[in-house]
């Protein structure tokens, strides 16, 4: 069992930068890819970014690429996210995710823990 806490969330203005982090538990963290999706009201949650389990390869859709930026901190059991030059439309409930399969780790269906989200309001 991984336990996964966020943290970070907030509200910010259009243009600005928020960072979001997720404390893991349980078992051997660097075992395990970790990623972040989000949710925003009324739509489907959406991968957003994943790294690898040494934090060597970072994988995003084209929809934040540039502007977000996954890390993680193997000795401290965290991961963190980056948000840069936020638009009104990244608005949502941002979660956490771990899974050992990159296969997995990217789509909503094969995540295998979840934490329970952290909201991030962008204003206009």
């Amino acid at each position: 069992q991984v336990t996964l806490v966020e943290s970070g969330g907030g509200l910010v203005q259009a243009g600005g930068s928020l960072r979001v982090s997720c404390a893991a538990s349980g078992r051997t963290f660097s075992n395990y890819l970790m990623g972040w999706f989000r949710q925003a009201p009324g739509k489907e949650r959406e991968f957003v970014a994943a790294i690898s389990w040494s934090g060597g390869r970072t994988y995003y859709p084209d929809s934040v690429k540039g502007r977000f930026t996954i890390s993680r901190d193997n000795a401290k059991n965290t991961v963190y996210l980056e948000m840069n030059s936020l638009k009104p439309e990244d608005t949502a409930v941002y979660y956490c995710a771990a899974d050992p399969s990159l296969r997995d780790i990217v789509v909503v269906e094969g995540v295998h823990y979840w934490g329970q989200g952290t909201q991030v309001t962008v204003s206009s």
